[in-house]
């Protein structure tokens, strides 16, 4: 199943004009609506307010967003056209600091511009722009169909298996089939009925608002629960294993991901079952060498004091609410990449991941 969180809305027969087209997530599950937008501190501010969130789905979004904004670039020469798509570019990078993808996906296009071959103008710059945006798409497609397959493995075949997931690492995440979710979309579509437990993922709810609307829109059997209930429920049932996504994986495997992910890995680890982490190429960030140096972006207090609007704490109390939490390598039993399933060590693993070849 594929559903469409960022995509390019064209304005014309031709890729330029166009939009980043994206699905504004913060109105899920109430209602599916769509923004077009081409102006760069309104994209900047999607990215910022998590109309698109997820790691994949940040970049492709940046991608979009910087074509979006060069499009209507006046300069005068293609030197004066990269100064200003630097600009730009440095602008939507500094929307969150922990996905590393947002930098990466910026980073390429710009790369991509630099590297364009003669004549180099504004015109053949913003078109170089695009198409690598297009590529950046469709290339998270590709890897998130391939860690579904390699994915698949973990079920062993085996058919109503119970699998736990936190926040929302589905097509909601990525371009469009996700990274976490991936591998419960392989074991659907190979007949094999998976059941998934959605934690809740306070404070925005990502897991009941996102990952709960879009696995029950493709047929998954979903069950909701608070993230409080999630040692109960190892306790008490039958779950075969854990997978989460990954916002940013450092080079000895420590993973930073939605805040909570770390305490279900304790947990999964103190009941016997194996957790794993799901990530393309892109979300690993090899110039760290440990979870230590990952930045952690911290949000608003009324997120939690005034969760979607409600008052659910006394308004002039301090809130402590980082977005993201490290799990340690050591608590993880598998990163499912597009190139296969890593293992410990993963200093090891996810270097000779690395080194397996070309992409992008």
């Amino acid at each position: 199943m594929i559903i469409d969180p960022v995509t390019w809305a064209r304005q014309g027969a031709e890729l330029l004009p166009g939009k980043v087209r994206l699905i504004d997530q913060t109105l899920l599950p109430r209602e599916l609506t769509y923004v077009e937008l081409d102006d760069l501190e309104e994209i900047r501010d999607a990215i910022c307010r998590l109309v698109v969130r997820g790691a994949p789905a940040i970049g492709c979004a940046a991608a979009f967003g910087l074509a979006a904004v060069c499009q209507h670039s006046n300069a005068s020469s293609a030197t004066a056209f990269l100064a200003e798509a630097a600009q730009t570019g440095a602008r939507l990078a500094s929307a969150r600091p922990t996905a590393v993808n947002l930098r990466w996906a910026v980073e390429r296009c710009l790369g991509a511009v630099r590297a364009a071959g003669a004549p180099q103008t504004p015109a053949t710059l913003k078109q170089a722009l695009i198409l690598e945006a297009v590529a950046i798409y469709e290339e998270d497609l590709e890897l998130c169909r391939a860690i579904g397959q390699h994915g698949l493995a973990l079920f062993g075949g085996r058919s109503e298996l119970s699998v736990i997931t936190h926040c929302n690492a589905g097509g909601l995440a990525t371009s469009g089939y996700g990274t976490a979710l991936a591998p419960i979309y392989a074991a659907q579509e190979a007949g094999l009925s998976p059941r998934v437990y959605a934690d809740e993922t306070r404070p925005l709810l990502q897991g009941a608002r996102l990952t709960a609307w879009e696995l029950d829109r493709a047929g998954v059997e979903v069950t909701v629960i608070c993230d409080n209930m999630a040692a109960a429920l190892l306790r008490q049932e039958s779950v075969g294993f854990a997978i989460v996504g990954a916002d940013r994986i450092a080079a000895n495997g420590d993973t930073a991901n939605k805040i909570g992910t770390y305490g279900l890995a304790v947990l999964a680890r103190h009941h016997g079952v194996p957790f794993y982490v799901a990530a393309p190429y892109s979300t690993v960030d090899a110039d760290l060498a440990d979870g230590n140096g990952i930045p952690i972006e911290q949000r608003a207090a009324d997120e939690i004091r005034r969760g979607f609007g409600v008052l659910t704490a006394p308004a002039q109390v301090k809130a402590w609410n980082p977005a993201f939490d490290v799990t340690p390598a050591e608590l993880i039993a598998g990163i499912v990449t597009e190139m296969g399933i890593l293992r410990p060590p993963f200093t090891e693993s996810i270097r000779r991941f690395l080194d397996s070849g070309p992409r992008g």
